[in-house]
């Protein structure tokens, strides 16, 4: 072999090689199932009117620091990426379950779902909704405190439940809405979605692709000199 084929064969090959790195794929996933813990100062909810009665169809709250669990329905279609550790993306976590206050109110059955437009202070866009009886938003979720993900268990930990200036208008004091009415943590098992490209993977890969076929372009062209 010619020396300058040699040098031929060390350019193609660094024009390959010299492709900058592909960035990993940004994963999508889905809830499939787990419990959203919930707690609240009975003082607090005692002295806007909200005596704690009564629970039905409740779960085991993922540890003693909590009042109540309630169970993530199976039919729950809520799609979040891997983005920045956790991204919202669509659907909605459907959860059962009811509580009771004052003997005479009762609702449940809640859904957190995406509400980007709120205007809540300190809000994530993430809102707990009834959908038992009053059918409006209780609380904004703050952001999280913390989250833990190792791509089949999720875990939203220290969310801060806002009062709904929904919720605040119910209880006949509009003053209380963005106020802490309590905190939350979600613990999900998940299972991928669908692997959606990241635009600089894409543009990494076409790039790659078009650096290995010169190099094979310039090996057929030594092949033939």
């Amino acid at each position: 072999m010619r020396f300058s084929q040699i040098v031929t064969i060390l350019g193609c090959t660094a024009a390959f090689i010299s492709i900058a790195p592909i960035r990993a794929e940004a994963a999508t996933f889905q809830v499939k199932s787990g419990v959203t813990s919930v707690y609240h100062d009975l003082n607090f909810l005692s002295s806007i009117g909200l005596n704690l009665t009564g629970t039905n169809n409740t779960a085991q709250p993922i540890n003693s620091n909590f009042i109540v669990g309630f169970s993530i329905s199976p039919d729950t279609n809520f799609k979040f990426s891997n983005i920045g550790g956790f991204t919202p993306l669509s659907g909605t976590i459907k959860h059962t379950g009811t509580i009771t206050f004052n003997n005479q109110t009762t609702i449940g059955n809640f859904s957190i779902d995406l509400a980007p437009k709120r205007t809540v202070n300190h809000a994530s866009g993430l809102v707990l909704k009834d959908t038992f009886s009053l059918n409006t938003v209780l609380f904004d979720l703050s952001t999280p405190g913390s989250v833990a993900f190792d791509g089949k268990d999720l875990t939203l930990a220290d969310v801060k439940l806002l009062i709904s200036p929904e919720f605040a208008t119910i209880l006949g004091n509009p003053n209380l809405a963005g106020v802490l009415g309590g905190t939350a943590r979600i613990d999900a098992q998940v299972f991928p979605d669908a692997a959606v490209p990241e635009p600089e993977s894409l543009l990494a890969t076409l790039v790659a692709g078009a650096a290995l076929l010169a190099t094979r372009f310039c090996i057929q062209k030594i092949k033939y000199t």
